[in-house]
């Protein structure tokens, strides 16, 4: 009986050694490949949380220059941002606030370079839309109409779109095109239909040039009942 058993272990002993023979690289890369992937994605992980933290100390610091009304600093704070933490949120939150700041003391250009920034490199379409949005009214401000309009040419989110088309009736009525300006008025006070206070405001440019947007709007829906 103990021999049987003995022969019994033997071959199953054989088989397993058969077995990893022939499998056993197979197995040992599949670990290593699995293992070294976690490992990794663990490390990108932390990596990505230390970044965060060092990157929310630096957005701090901007914070703080901005308060104190610092435009040395927050140049200095913000270059060091866009250099170190240039792909997080926190960069283009930083470059939104100091862009604010130095509007405010007169260096219209280089807010001008932090909100051009923001549009270009960030990832979340609201921070590019903010910043699209202020760049263009710096533009505006500026006498660079055509640059306003590119940058109110791409696609805004739903969100940003009634905003987007009010400012883009502005540029057309600078420029002395009046039908244009009335078209992205109207577009304006149909996509701002949820922001009563901003509608009164686009309907009130559209008064200014000879329309009334709810008459018109009426007039259009009762033609499409015919």
């Amino acid at each position: 009986m103990a021999k049987a058993l003995d022969l019994e272990e033997q071959e199953q002993l054989d088989q397993i050694k058969h077995f990893w023979k022939k499998y056993g690289n197979l197995i040992s890369w599949v670990l290593i490949v699995v293992l070294g992937s976690y490992a990794a994605w663990n490390g990108y992980q932390y990596w990505q949380r230390d970044q965060a933290a060092k990157a929310a100390v630096l957005f701090d610091e901007v914070e703080r220059a901005v308060t104190a009304g610092d435009v040395v600093r927050v140049e200095r704070s913000l270059a060091d941002m866009k250099e170190k933490f240039g792909g997080t949120q926190y960069a283009h939150q930083a470059a939104l606030l100091a862009a604010k700041a130095l509007q405010a003391k007169d260096k219209a250009e280089a807010a001008r370079a932090a909100l051009k920034w923001v549009a270009e490199v960030a990832p979340d379409p609201a921070y590019r839309d903010i910043a699209r949005l202020r760049l263009s009214a710096l533009l505006l401000d500026a006498g660079s109409n055509d640059e306003a309009l590119a940058q109110l040419s791409a696609p805004f989110t739903p969100a940003m779109a009634g905003l987007a088309a009010d400012l883009r009736g502005d540029v057309m009525q600078v420029k002395g095109q009046k039908g244009e300006a009335v078209s992205a008025y109207q577009s304006a006070w149909q996509l701002l239909s949820d922001s009563p206070d901003y509608r009164r405001l686009v309907q009130a440019k559209l008064n200014a040039l000879g329309l009334d947007p709810e008459t018109a709007s009426l007039a259009t829906a009762t033609g499409s009942t015919k």
